[in-house]
């Protein structure tokens, strides 16, 4: 059996923010598989998506400090900055982190580790909604 679906998120400020509900709540065709993948794509360049602690916050904020040390805005080698001192980062932040996610689904259900969670990575300063390509494979009860 194969879903494929476009979801959207909320808009969200810039940082680390974990999503696994918000998506979870927009798949309800996920009970209906009793085994089988899930691939999460974000259609856009400039947010990433990433699997990490989903129960501690300042995981996400030492997250967002850190990627903004290692890749810092102004930069005077960047040529790409059109939209804002934030967009060039937000590239590099979303090529070193990914836009795809594949994930296993057991009875009807993501399984994910007990202590992870589906991240938003927003790299932009007022980035908007994202748009969510989902993609669900596997076996029925």
């Amino acid at each position: 059996m194969w879903v494929q679906r476009e979801i959207q998120l909320a808009p969200k400020p810039r940082g680390f923010h974990l999503v696994t509900g918000e998506i979870e709540r927009q798949l309800p065709e996920l009970s209906e598989f009793n085994v089988g993948l899930i691939q999460v794509f974000i259609q856009h360049t400039s947010a990433s998506l990433s699997i990490n602690e989903n129960a501690d916050p300042t995981v996400r904020g030492d997250l967002e400090r850190h990627f903004n040390h290692f890749v810092p805005e102004r930069a005077p080698y960047y040529e790409h900055d059109y939209e804002g001192d934030d967009d060039m980062p937000a590239h590099i932040k979303s090529s070193i982190l990914g836009v795809s996610l594949m994930l296993p689904i057991t009875e009807g259900r993501l399984n994910l580790g007990t202590w992870q969670g589906i991240y938003l990575c927003e790299h932009r300063n007022r980035g908007g909604a994202r748009r969510l390509v989902i993609t669900l494979q596997g076996e029925g009860w």
